[in-house]
């Protein structure tokens, strides 16, 4: 298969490419690091005809509702649409687990490309936990010198190439619209991936954690960011990960 992946050169993106690469499928990488704007109506029109399928892992770092949907809605139509012209029979797009019952923030524009979709006849939404670095991330947005407030998140976090690797497997097959989810074994606060990834780094920092206002809060502290009863279970750990990064 000749497979296009949209943000390809992202956290998630690399895995993707290197997991379709290491099943023998030709890989045509879209993303502002090889030249091409998906916020353009003419950015991915630049990706070869004979493209198979489209895996779509774009992101945006905002924690703006409206940047989010104005993101997310703009790519998810220019790739349809030029998925369509070019003759693309299956598109596949990453959401997080939680986006369809937490419309603010960031989760409002996964929430956007959720609808979008799943209503295109070529369409399959796939949903993951956050992934392992979600804590590393998390501090260099908020740490300040040896202070580091992190807001009260329960999630369940999953190793890139795992979800990597169904992605590839979604993509192979035909469109479902309602794809299947993937979290990882181990449910965890995101102030503790934080405190583990700075003991790991050997780091004095104090993480505090702090609850989120709102509906948007309560959906973080509760379940909502966690595997359903049929998401896969991925094998790699937390601990795991870690010891990768010690590297």
């Amino acid at each position: 298969m000749r497979i296009a992946v949209a943000g390809g050169t992202g956290v998630v993106g690399r895995p993707v490419v290197a997991a379709a690469e290491l099943r023998g499928h030709e890989v045509v990488v879209l993303s502002r690091a090889k030249g091409v704007d998906l916020t353009s109506s003419s950015g991915p029109a630049r990706h070869p005809a004979g493209v198979d399928a489209v895996i779509d892992v774009t992101s945006v770092l905002t924690v703006s509702g409206p940047r989010s949907v104005a993101f997310f809605e703009r790519v998810t139509g220019n790739l349809l649409r030029e998925g369509h012209a070019a003759g693309v029979g299956h598109h596949v797009a990453l959401s997080i687990l939680g986006a369809r019952e937490i419309d603010s923030g960031y989760y409002a524009g996964k929430r956007a490309r959720e609808r979008a979709v799943p209503a295109d006849p070529t369409g399959t939404v796939v949903r993951a936990a956050q992934f392992h670095e979600f804590g590393l991330q998390t501090l260099e947005r908020t740490r300040f010198g040896p202070l580091a407030p992190v807001p009260r998140i329960r999630s369940q976090p999953v190793a890139t190439s795992e979800v990597a690797d169904l992605l590839v497997d979604v993509a192979e097959g035909r469109p479902l619209a309602d794809g299947p989810s993937i979290a990882g074994p181990d449910v965890l606060s995101v102030a503790e991936m934080s405190r583990r990834v700075l003991s790991a780094q050997g780091e004095r920092v104090r993480v505090v954690e702090f609850p989120m206002p709102g509906t948007f809060g309560r959906g973080l502290r509760g379940d909502l960011l966690l595997a359903r009863p049929d998401s896969r279970i991925g094998a790699i750990g937390y601990a795991q990960w870690l010891e990768t990064q010690r590297a």
